[in-house]
């Protein structure tokens, strides 16, 4: 029976001693390797909650003041603060408190407090580059672009601007098609007649229970005949 497993045993044997072999030759580089991971991991969940954590929670609680002045229309006191109450305004808690959630929001809220103000120049540099994985604020921060960018007479970055917040959150059929509308109108002002007719066709079937899907056959049917009286010059 020995005779019979002997080269089993020797093959085992040989194996154990590869891989002591390999084990006395890498260990370093092997412990060394599980020992960062370790660290990178941990480093990471430290990282996340003794910075990022409380970083979020003191962005949050500042960012609250300043969106009850919004709430209230004091646009001045929500974007700048109000150093009476010790309160932060948008601009300074965007600025402080960069790469939170409750940052990014304040640049949002920033951009809408500067174009209710009229600073339209200023609502764009802070909308133009804003993102958030949240549709419905997105659909708004485009909106508002588009609001600045026609104020500012960019006719073609404003349609752009709100051709995006129509298809962003389209569950949102009153804002969206407000959006929608507003692209096509500046489209045929602007001497685009086949673009604002491809839009008001969009408007209708895609939103035909809004109020702007209920008048959009009047802006086709004015683009659909020769010119006239009611034509857009």
């Amino acid at each position: 029976m020995s005779e019979k497993h002997a080269p089993e045993v020797l093959e085992t044997n040989d194996t154990l001693l590869r891989a002591q072999g390999f084990w006395q030759k890498n260990s370093k580089v092997i412990i060394g390797a599980v020992v960062a991971v370790v660290v990178i991991v941990g480093g990471y969940f430290g990282y996340q909650n003794f910075v990022v954590k409380p970083k979020e929670e003191k962005a949050g609680e500042a960012i609250y003041k300043a969106q009850h002045y919004f709430a209230i229309d004091s646009f001045k006191l929500a974007l700048e603060g109000d150093k009476a109450a010790g309160a932060k305004g948008f601009l300074d808690i965007a600025k402080s408190f960069s790469g939170t959630k409750a940052g990014n929001l304040a640049a949002y809220y920033a951009g809408i407090c500067h174009l209710r103000l009229g600073e339209f120049d200023k609502a764009v540099k802070q909308l133009k580059d804003f993102s958030t994985d949240a549709p419905q604020i997105q659909l708004v921060a485009y909106g508002t672009l588009g609001d600045a960018y026609s104020e500012l007479g960019k006719k073609s970055e404003a349609i752009d601007a709100y051709k995006k917040a129509a298809v962003t959150f389209e569950k949102d059929e009153t804002s969206s098609s407000e959006y929608l509308f507003r692209a096509a109108l500046l489209s045929e002002i602007n001497g685009n007649s086949k673009e604002a007719l491809e839009l008001y066709k969009q408007l209708k079937e895609k939103f035909p229970r809004t109020d702007k899907g209920f008048q959009a056959d009047k802006y086709i049917y004015r683009l659909s005949v020769e010119k006239n009286d009611f034509s857009v010059k």
